[in-house]
């Protein structure tokens, strides 16, 4: 057994993680590899459909089965090999294909967290798409075709706490201290002649009272055009009293923070505005907190979030920094307290347990409350049927985005290849001229459905895809599954923002990782409090 040591996406997660239970669709080697970065992290329970046989073929592309295992259940042989890496895993498999179960028994789906769903052609991942979405249950995609793939994430709504942004201007209220922070800036000398004393005043200190002392002489606005800052910058320079002080270079270097507008953002007022916002007992706990967000802003927040409460390292003296620091932990502090009580009070008035709401939760719905995000994502039919065509024109025509669109429309031909001919292209030997033939006439015409000119797809495109025959290689196959098990960790952790990727290859294995390619037709969606 592995014990799963994997806590990069933090003790929440984790303990959210535990608690999923994932059914998935097909155990070749692209659902095996991507059950098996599950399992290693944790997952509380998987259930694997798959009702085929394990035959010679799949010993060179599955690592979860051997020679023993031929002639057997390949869900059986997976689980158990599964069950092996990590048996804290509740594990258990079904012998159905999942064609079937999508066509004859959808209800099955609904006792999940999260489907994984791979291989599956362009008609069964439409059908699946709307079972899961009725059942509120999450969704992804995960196919492997020859040396190309892609991952498709499909649920309703995402919502992220902490969604990690890689850049993200600290929260110090430089442009607008409550009292607190005022009075204790008020307190300091910036013109103490002690020259200790002098290069040891931190730059918060300093950048508030020189914006208190902007404000007061400008009726009461800040620095906002070029030449008002570099005033301000200069007024700051004209404060040192020796080449040394790095405090006050720390300042000029900061005085960006004073410069940024005051109140919230426009994301975060996107979704405090959303309609979800107003809140009923079917409501999440998200929407919930948010509906108290919303309150707080407009009465104790006096139209700002809560504050984090954590400021970073300075030159300081050491009294001067911790005192400062109580004063952001207090206004933290309070904030969360006003928050929590408006969640109590809500949930109260909405029918709903008012304890049913943690406060870890809470505080860090509060800690993160600037960077709140939430994906909501298009139907795998809106995506296939009804694309922005000026989008889908522009990309297959981009130089840098051609190759990949390509095998993306390429993806989608070959279904309706195999649904034609009852083989995938170049699938049988013999064929291969024909079949290139049959691929490009079936392309060129699902563009043409779309709106699209077909004449951008290449030659060599379009054989290389006939020269893959279906083959589900275990090097792309362990590719495409580990970015597919990273997506389920983000989506069932309510972790990470940017749920979707698309991978494609050629001859020479390279591979394209494309973030937020067009709301046209691509896996992702309309995404509220998120750049599109």
């Amino acid at each position: 057994m592995v014990e799963p040591k994997t806590k990069i996406w933090g003790e929440q997660g984790q303990t959210a993680l535990e608690k999923a239970s994932i059914c998935l669709l097909n155990c070749g080697p692209t659902g095996s590899e991507t059950l098996k970065n599950l399992v290693l992290g944790g997952v509380g329970s998987i259930t694997v459909v798959d009702g085929s046989k394990v035959e010679v073929g799949d010993l060179g592309n599955n690592f979860m089965v051997d020679e023993s295992c031929v002639g057997q259940s390949k869900a059986k042989s997976v689980c158990a090999f599964l069950q092996e890496l990590n048996d804290a895993v509740k594990a258990k498999f079904i012998e159905e294909y999942p064609e079937a179960l999508i066509e004859t028994n959808p209800s099955f789906f609904s006792q999940f967290t999260l489907v994984v769903a791979t291989q599956l052609v362009e008609d069964s991942m439409i059908k699946l798409d709307r079972i899961c979405r009725e059942a509120n249950v999450m969704l992804v995609f995960a196919r492997s075709y020859g040396l190309t793939g892609l991952v498709r994430i499909s649920v309703k709504e995402h919502t992220i706490i902490e969604s990690k942004p890689d850049h993200f201007l600290d929260d110090l209220r430089l442009n607008n201290p409550w009292p607190e922070l005022k009075r204790f800036a008020e307190s300091i000398d910036l013109d103490v002649l002690d020259p200790v004393v002098h290069k040891h005043i931190p730059y918060v200190v300093i950048l508030v009272k020189m914006a208190l002392e902007w404000a007061n002489n400008h009726g009461g606005s800040l620095p906002s055009t070029r030449e008002e800052k570099k005033e301000f910058k200069e007024l700051l320079k004209a404060k040192m009293t020796a080449a040394d002080e790095d405090n006050y270079k720390e300042a000029i270097e900061a005085s960006f923070k004073v410069f940024a507008p005051r109140g919230i953002s426009s994301d975060l007022r996107q979704i405090i505005d959303d309609k979800s916002a107003e809140v009923n007992i079917n409501s999440s706990d998200f929407w919930v907190m948010v509906a108290a967000l919303k309150e707080f802003i407009k009465n104790e927040g006096g139209g700002e979030a809560p504050l984090e409460g954590s400021i970073p390292d300075m030159t300081s003296s050491t009294e001067c920094y911790v005192n400062l620091q109580n004063i952001y932990l207090a206004k933290a502090e309070a904030d969360f307290l006003a928050i929590e009580q408006r969640v109590r009070n809500i949930l109260k008035k909405i029918g709903k347990d008012p304890s049913s709401i943690s406060k870890a939760i809470i505080k860090s719905f509060c800690k993160n409350s600037r960077k709140l995000r939430i994906c909501r994502y298009r139907l795998i039919e809106d995506e296939f049927n009804s694309p922005l065509l000026s989008e889908l024109q522009k990309y297959i025509t981009d130089e840098d985005y051609s190759v990949a669109v390509g095998f993306y429309i390429l993806l989608r031909a070959v279904d309706r290849f195999a649904a034609n001919y009852n083989s995938f292209p170049g699938q049988f030997d013999g064929a291969m001229d024909e079949d290139i033939s049959r691929l490009k006439t079936t392309a060129v015409g699902l563009l043409g459905d779309l709106g699209v000119n077909g004449s951008t797809l290449t030659e060599d495109l379009i054989s290389e895809i006939c020269r893959y025959g279906a083959a589900e290689l275990h090097v792309v196959a362990a590719f495409v599954g580990g970015i597919a098990s990273q997506e389920v960790i983000k989506i069932s952790s309510g972790d990470l923002s940017f749920s979707k990727a698309w991978i494609g290859g050629s001859s020479q294995l390279f591979c394209h990782l494309i973030w937020g390619l067009s709301k046209a037709f691509l896996p992702h969606a309309v995404v509220a409090g998120i750049r599109q």
